[in-house]
């Protein structure tokens, strides 16, 4: 620390302030305390841009900002561990990712996951402040017969909270990975038809398929399921059964937009 009168600086050596001392005095025209406090001003300017090209270096480097995400689930078996599996196979996208697992019915998942966009401020509960707008929250939920179904589906896009839902159940999501599937049917319906497709399944025993084996597949999956939800509008019964918007939801987590 060099200190001339009330001026101090911090970033210069005392060699540099005697050779600055010798300059302003033969010279005679700005003052020495002048001098100095010019000198802090260009220190701090470089120092500020040095620090914002070095901000803008990071983000090229990483290519873009980590963003999060909360998914809350019905289940405590296959959907997180569905999840966790896409998430592990597509681990190079910046996605800080949160499953919750066994949530409860529909309605309550709505509930928690809209308290959430509240706590963390995210969407459109964003202070003006503050960055993060990409992040989001999911709510994932079976049509099964669940009451208070489309007041968990309104609630949840009422307060910016993303939905994927199945009809009727999950499974028939994970179905989608394997074949098209296009005929109305109960969960149990899909439960079994799931049991022949992947014999390690078995829904009764709690015993999950292999998901790290179903997700190399995903992209065929969100395909079949685009094209089971445009045959269910044509049908005149969107989101019907059978129907899935589950695809929405692993493209973000891919790191694709949802078209």
């Amino acid at each position: 620390m060099v200190r001339q009168g009330s001026i101090r600086c911090p970033t210069f050596t005392h060699a540099r302030i005697e050779i600055l001392r010798r300059r302003t005095s033969t010279d005679g025209l700005v003052p020495f305390h002048h001098a100095i406090l010019f000198l802090c001003l260009e220190r701090m300017t470089m120092r500020t841009k040095r620090n914002e090209v070095n901000r803008l270096r990071r983000r090229s480097t990483v290519g873009a900002e980590l963003r999060s995400m909360t998914i809350f689930c019905e289940g405590k078996n296959t959907e997180p561990t569905y999840f966790r599996a896409l998430r592990d196979a597509y681990s190079s996208v910046p996605l800080a990712m949160e499953v919750v697992e066994g949530v409860g019915v529909p309605f309550t998942i709505a509930s928690k996951a809209v308290a959430k966009v509240k706590e963390d401020h995210i969407g459109r509960y964003a202070r003006r402040t503050e960055t993060g707008t990409d992040d989001q929250v999911w709510a994932v939920f079976d049509r099964d017969d669940h009451p208070r179904y489309q007041e968990a589906v309104n609630l949840c896009h009422e307060h910016g909270v993303h939905v994927a839902r199945s009809n009727p159940c999950f499974e028939l999501w994970l179905i989608l990975h394997e074949r098209d599937y296009d005929r109305p049917n109960s969960r149990k319906g899909v439960q079994s038809d799931l049991e022949q497709l992947r014999p390690e399944y078995h829904a009764r025993r709690g015993k999950t398929p292999d998901c790290d084996d179903l997700v190399k597949r995903v992209v065929n999956a969100e395909g079949r399921a685009k094209r089971q939800l445009r045959n269910r509008e044509l049908d005149g019964s969107p989101f019907g059964n059978p129907s899935t918007t589950v695809g929405r939801l692993t493209r973000q987590i891919r790191g694709e937009s949802d078209p």
